[in-house]
């Protein structure tokens, strides 16, 4: 079989009930585990910094909320660049390229963690590391959106996505129960740490080395598929400054905008929601609950997908902001002021829906708006040129795909930091919550103005 892929035309209907449909579903379904490995290593230290004390590591909540929050600043960083690769390498090749990458946190880190001893500074590298499983979602997203028409892009970005983002819900589940077990034996495991509970007076061995090396060949195995497995579109090629014209398009950097407001909120509450479980709630035991959100969160991004297939994303995207907006005033500031837990983790798991919600309603705005705005141009002047404008409009949206995602993957760094420095201000979150208030009423406004209002701009 070959791998490149000399024709390619989803929008013709003959040549996608043929073959096409067969093709990008296959995929696809190659894409998913390996963007759901990239989330998980992406995320190991949401998990692993609320466990550090457990291997003997003593570090402040500052510290551990800075770990936290790195690896969203390495990967939204690395998106940026990601978001033009898949053009120039062939999205095959650059999958299994990006997902083997992955073994260098995940081995660096098994071996790091099994000893207490080592520093703050070598700690801070892996979780800038971890960060090359944030860049892959950037890749991953602009690769898929080639393969699908215009009406099943919802679909296929949903699932891609959110099955890809099951790998934060994954990594705070799996996490807790590997290093509980010297799994791998002495020889890779380690001897393990013995850690005294104060609460319960119970003793308890942590081999927290196995929460990297856990992954290793999970990875490995991923790789092999996306190599032999998938395929590259030839008129997918671009170079770099041909996907450059984006940074002119005011559509990308509103896109953008939104992205922040629904990804940037989902990785950015996955990257703090144990941290601030633990911070304000010291009596829970943050393992039962940390990979609930996430996993929420992750389910619900198809579904947006699909909802906006039917009603338009631009719809969806503004009663989602209107929604989170509305989860913290009623919700999650009330619990927190009354310490109810359970209404602190309801609210949390909501807002995490409507953040799965969000991110599939931006995602499937994106090439419509780009589409439609090059089909505008072109009207009345002929098949061939409608046919070119679709093209251009295909890499063009992937280039927005991939930027988008790494604008919005930013969050992940803001919101930790957000409550670690406002916790070290004031001693609570309130005054993080109250900007994250207020931003979610601007997103609601861009929204409403350029994409949802009845004479928009582009409505989608």
């Amino acid at each position: 079989m070959s791998h490149v892929l000399k024709r390619w035309e989803p929008e013709n209907p003959e040549f996608w009930q043929k073959e096409g449909s067969a093709i990008a579903n296959r995929n696809l379904w190659i894409s998913i585990p390996s963007l759901m490995l990239a989330f998980s290593v992406w995320m190991l230290w949401s998990v692993v910094a609320a466990n550090l004390d457990k291997a003997g590591f003593k570090f402040t909540k500052d510290q551990l909320f800075f770990l936290t929050a790195l690896p969203a600043l390495s990967g939204a960083t690395l998106r940026i660049f990601y978001s033009f690769l898949v053009p120039v390498f062939g999205g095959r090749k650059w999958t299994a390229i990006s997902t083997a990458s992955l073994l260098i946190p995940a081995i660096g880190m098994g071996f790091a963690l099994q000893d207490p001893t080592t520093n703050y500074s070598t700690l801070l590298v892996l979780a800038l590391l971890c960060g090359l499983g944030g860049g892959n979602f950037s890749s991953s997203m602009a690769n898929i959106s080639f393969f699908f028409p215009k009406s099943r892009k919802g679909y296929a970005t949903g699932m891609n996505a959110g099955i890809g983002n099951l790998g934060v819900s994954v990594v705070q589940f799996l996490t807790p129960l590997v290093i509980s077990s010297a799994m791998f034996g002495v020889a890779i495991s380690g001897d393990g740490f013995l850690f005294h509970n104060a609460k319960t007076g119970v003793d308890k061995m942590y081999w927290l080395g196995n929460a990297g090396f856990v992954w290793v060949p999970l990875i490995i195995a991923a790789t092999i598929a996306a190599w032999f497995g998938m395929n590259d579109i030839a008129s997918a090629k671009a170079s770099f400054a041909d996907q450059a014209v984006i940074f002119k398009r005011k559509h990308n950097w509103l896109m953008c905008f939104l992205y922040i407001g629904t990804f940037g909120s989902f990785i950015g509450f996955s990257a703090g929601f144990a941290m601030l479980i633990k911070a304000q709630f010291p009596e829970i035991d943050v393992a039962k609950f940390a990979f609930l959100g996430p996993l929420a969160g992750a389910l619900a991004r198809p579904v947006g997908g699909m909802i906006s297939d039917k009603i338009g994303g631009a719809r969806l995207t503004f009663w989602v902001f209107a929604a989170m907006a509305l989860t913290i005033a009623t919700g999650i500031l009330p619990a927190l002021h009354s310490h109810q837990f359970m209404m602190f983790l309801g609210s949390f798991i909501l807002m995490f829906i409507l953040t799965g919600l969000g991110n599939g309603s931006t995602f499937c705005m994106i090439p419509i708006i780009f589409q439609t705005e090059r089909e505008r141009a072109v009207a009345g002047k002929g098949e061939a040129l409608l046919k070119q404008a679709r093209l251009d409009a295909a890499k063009e949206s992937a280039a927005v795909l991939g930027f988008s995602g790494a604008i919005g993957a930013y969050g992940g760094f803001f919101i930790p930091q957000g409550f670690g420095t406002s916790i070290k201000m004031t001693g609570a979150p309130d005054m993080a919550l109250y900007v994250f208030i207020g931003f979610y009423v601007t997103c609601m406004a861009v929204t409403w103005w350029y994409y949802s209002r009845k004479g928009a701009e582009m409505p989608c």
